[in-house]
């Protein structure tokens, strides 16, 4: 670790906000600094996907100056935070500790080299561009989601092992829907909940879309789609379908974050922070059953 004098809060925050701009996130989504005071001094950055009282708890006992996460601690408005709530025992024990929360949440789904690169880029896929394109930022496209192709075909059942390979293990695993001997090269990848974007998967191309929080409803209604093209079109029919699980595949983007986020930092301060990731699984599935 550098012994420059540790940069203030306030300065990280405009090297977070730089790397994954606050302009991109949607609407509904409100990422940013979340808790924390300006003036603390940043020397220690802890990584998790969700923070839960476990992981704030685990971040504190770690030392961390900064948690980053990539959820919300709050989805939507509220009115108080006291410590008749989970949220607001959270916020408190986060300041007590001087332990800011800063989350990069749909504004890090967008950003070059934030969550849907990180998967696209571990699942293999070359030539990559947004599944929604956002704009362009430092002479990169971004947008949500990616879309790209492996280097070279292979089965959607090796393909889904490779997926299987490479997210986060959790209880829940992942669920592949699909002709499982089809040849598949064009993927399109949206971490988080996707089943929202199936015209946009269905205008790319993509042999098979791999997402998160696939609903019984839509996710029939594609493939029942999918299924009945192929017929008349006597074609193989996609897109073919990855789950994965939420948080999982979301925490993927830690893969490049911690370096990032670090080399940001020292850039702009002179100071490289000490970067970690907390070892909980926030996937909410203890136990899964009744499978055939």
């Amino acid at each position: 670790m550098s012994e420059k004098k540790k940069p203030r809060l306030a300065e990280v925050v405009k090297v977070l906000e730089q790397l994954y701009p606050l302009k991109y996130a949607e609407d509904w989504d409100f990422p940013g600094l979340i808790v924390g005071d300006l003036n603390d001094a940043v020397g220690k950055i802890v990584f998790a996907a969700d923070p839960t009282m476990a992981v704030v708890d685990k971040a504190i006992a770690m030392g961390a100056d900064l948690l980053i996460c990539h959820h919300p601690l709050f989805f939507r408005a509220v009115h108080e935070v006291s410590g008749l709530g989970v949220h607001g025992a959270i916020a408190g024990k986060l300041y007590r500790a001087h332990c800011g929360l800063w989350v990069g949440h749909t504004n890090a789904d967008v950003a070059y080299r934030g969550v849907a690169q990180a998967a696209a880029d571990a699942f293999g896929l070359q030539n990559q561009t947004p599944l929604v394109p956002a704009g362009e930022e430092n002479g990169h496209a971004v947008g949500l989601g990616r879309v790209g192709t492996l280097v070279k075909p292979m089965t959607l059942r090796a393909f889904a092992e490779r997926v299987a390979a490479e997210v986060p293990k959790t209880n829940y695993g992942i669920q592949v829907a699909g002709d499982l001997d089809a040849d598949v090269r064009k993927i399109a990848v949206l971490p988080g909940s996707g089943d929202s974007d199936f015209d946009e998967v269905r205008e790319s191309g993509a042999d098979v879309y791999v997402t998160s929080d696939l609903r019984h409803h839509p996710a029939t209604d594609a493939l029942q789609q999918a299924w009945y093209e192929a017929t008349l079109n006597h074609t193989t029919m996609k897109p073919a379908l990855i789950n994965t699980p939420h948080s999982a595949i979301e925490s993927m983007w830690f893969r490049y974050a911690l370096d990032d986020i670090a080399d940001g930092i020292e850039k702009a301060t002179g100071f490289r922070p000490e970067t970690k990731r907390v070892g909980i699984v926030t996937d909410p599935w203890q136990l899964v059953l009744g499978r055939e």
